[in-house]
């Protein structure tokens, strides 16, 4: 399915979002920032064509090495193409078994992407286990409005326009456009996701939502480990 929507995947995002997704991804970067004095690089997990691996890597100014991941040849090829000489790695992988060692990645972000990961819990572990301790972890995703007149407009633009719409212009087999609505609501967020987040060891959880709630940002960090406690 994401291979048949890649020639479309990046008109297809800023289009159909007016364009704010290029500012949530941004904003990401501005609230989850890089540590330049770290060698340790950063992780962009489910990087689709890059975008916001390409974020980082700006920000990065070459001084932090950047890793884009995700299992999607076809994406990874126009994302390989997009970054031609920003000096990322990309690589192919499934984010249910990473081929990283623990503690490798200062910064593991994920946008709009853990929801396709077929085990949540699974992604999530591996996520923590390559965070390297005090690093932090950054998800930005789809979420559900919770004022009530935006979310009745959000959910019929969801639900009828944007299919219709995402399906006649990438003409793909899978209905991809119709999995992207129902996988988005039928995904936790808010308290939810922050919860499961914290269920798998992360420590100082938030989350900011985007724009009415349409985007939510989760930030978390991997404690350090705690000091020995010598005996007597």
């Amino acid at each position: 399915m994401f291979g048949e929507i890649a020639p479309w995947y990046d008109f297809l995002n800023h289009a159909l979002s007016l364009n704010i997704d290029r500012g949530w991804r941004s904003k990401t970067a501005r609230l989850a920032p890089l540590d330049p004095a770290d060698s340790a690089p950063i992780l962009d997990l489910c990087t689709g064509t890059g975008d916001l691996a390409l974020t980082y890597s700006r920000v990065a100014g070459g001084q932090v090495p950047v890793v884009g991941v995700d299992f999607c040849h076809e994406m990874l090829v126009r994302a390989t193409q997009k970054a031609a000489g920003a000096g990322i790695r990309f690589v192919e992988a499934d984010a249910q078994a990473l081929p990283f060692p623990d503690d490798a990645f200062q910064l593991v972000t994920v946008a709009f992407g853990l929801r396709n990961v077929t085990d949540t819990d699974r992604g999530l572990a591996e996520i923590v286990r390559v965070t390297k301790a005090g690093g932090r972890v950054a998800i930005l995703e789809f979420s559900r409005p919770r004022n009530r007149i935006i979310g009745r407009f959000y959910t019929f633009y969801f639900r009828h326009v944007l299919p219709r719409i995402g399906q006649i212009l990438s003409r793909n087999r899978e209905n991809a456009y119709s999995y992207l609505p129902e996988s988005v609501l039928r995904f936790p967020d808010y308290d939810a996701l922050a919860s499961r987040l914290r269920e798998h060891g992360l420590a100082d959880v938030r989350y900011v939502p985007f724009t009415f709630g349409i985007a939510t940002l989760y930030l978390g960090r991997k404690p350090l480990p705690n000091p020995a406690v010598g005996g007597a």
